[in-house]
């Protein structure tokens, strides 16, 4: 189960749980000991009793959401000797918060390095279902325009009533977009935001009731669990639209292909799904609906600076400092 080359015996061992790139893999195993998961071809019950058994046992790990490997109490008991988790996502509901904390394990995720990215797919999500940018492009790429004419219009994202649920590092970089498309910012989270001056609305359906657009930015819980519901997506309307940027469970995936179906709202832009990478089929054929496989945190700088960012956690924690992205479960919301 161990490392290759070099004298691996006065490296710190870490648990890796995510396929990396070659440059971020180069870079681990200068540092660190790895111990790799999806290059052992072991089942993880297997991999974590041969991890806890080494000479020198793991005290940290990297994990990558998505529900793949979940840290959890049956994880943690398998590997006693863990003291710090290192999150390559944002989210982390992949993760027993309040089981580390008692157990004295640093959780850590990627920090703001995703933010400024998701928040750009967000308004890009949002333009398109508007202005229906893709359905047009495939009207003209399949000769329709000479045939049947103009494509139908779109709408103005201008002056639009945008309803943001989570105003963390996303949703306050989503906001800052459209307040300089002329948008009227209106917000939800645990409580209200003294630095900001949007309206503060403390439940979800009432934000959704006076908003045009509804966008997900915020993180997964057991309260935010289907936040979007049906009584919120009927109080939307049928002129109102969704942007999901946050987790697919955030939204109730059967009411919202009911509403969708209804016309009881006007479109959707989805990055995520309840059952990824399954998505519903009925979303194939609406015209309305904008869809992408979770790529809003993906780009060739946020990646870089992802592994940039990990590596620094986990210098952090075996230099005896406070990790760069702590999180704890009172942190969220």
């Amino acid at each position: 189960m161990g490392s290759t080359g070099g004298d691996r015996a006065i490296l710190p061992t870490v648990l890796l749980f995510r396929r990396p790139d070659g440059a971020f893999s180069a870079a681990l195993r200068e540092r660190y000991r790895i111990l790799d998961f999806r290059a052992s071809g072991e089942t993880l019950p297997a991999f974590l009793a041969a991890a806890a058994a080494e000479p020198e046992p793991p005290r940290a790990a990297i994990v990558v959401g998505g529900g793949s490997v979940l840290v959890d109490v049956s994880f943690l008991d398998a590997l006693p000797s863990l003291r710090c988790v290192v999150s390559t996502g944002a989210g982390v509901d992949h993760i027993d918060l309040a089981e580390c904390a008692r157990r004295g394990i640093a959780v850590g995720n990627s920090g703001e390095v995703y933010s400024t990215d998701v928040a750009d797919y967000a308004v890009g999500l949002l333009i398109d279902v508007l202005r229906q940018v893709s359905v047009a492009e495939r009207y003209v790429r399949r000769g329709s325009w000479p045939v049947q004419g103009d494509y139908p219009l779109g709408s103005k994202l201008g002056g639009k009533r945008v309803g943001i649920i989570g105003l963390g590092n996303i949703g306050s970089r989503i906001a800052k977009r459209l307040e300089a498309f002329g948008c009227v910012i209106h917000y939800n989270s645990r409580k209200p935001k003294d630095s900001v001056s949007y309206k503060y609305f403390p439940n979800v359906h009432n934000l959704a009731a006076e908003s045009e657009v509804l966008i997900v930015a915020c993180a997964l819980t057991k309260a935010t669990w289907h936040i979007v519901n049906k009584d919120v997506l009927e109080a939307l309307g049928k002129d109102g639209v969704i942007i999901n940027v946050g987790r697919g469970a955030h939204v109730d995936e059967v009411e919202l292909l009911v509403a969708l179906k209804e016309g009881k709202i006007a479109g959707a832009g989805l990055d995520v799904y309840e059952h990824e990478p399954k998505v519903p089929a009925e979303l194939f054929s609406m015209d309305n609906v904008v869809l992408s496989a979770h790529a809003a945190v993906f780009t060739e700088e946020s990646r870089s600076d992802l592994w940039a960012y990990t590596i620094g956690n986990l210098e952090a924690f075996f230099s005896g400092q406070p990790l760069l992205s702590p999180v704890h479960a009172d942190s969220l919301g």
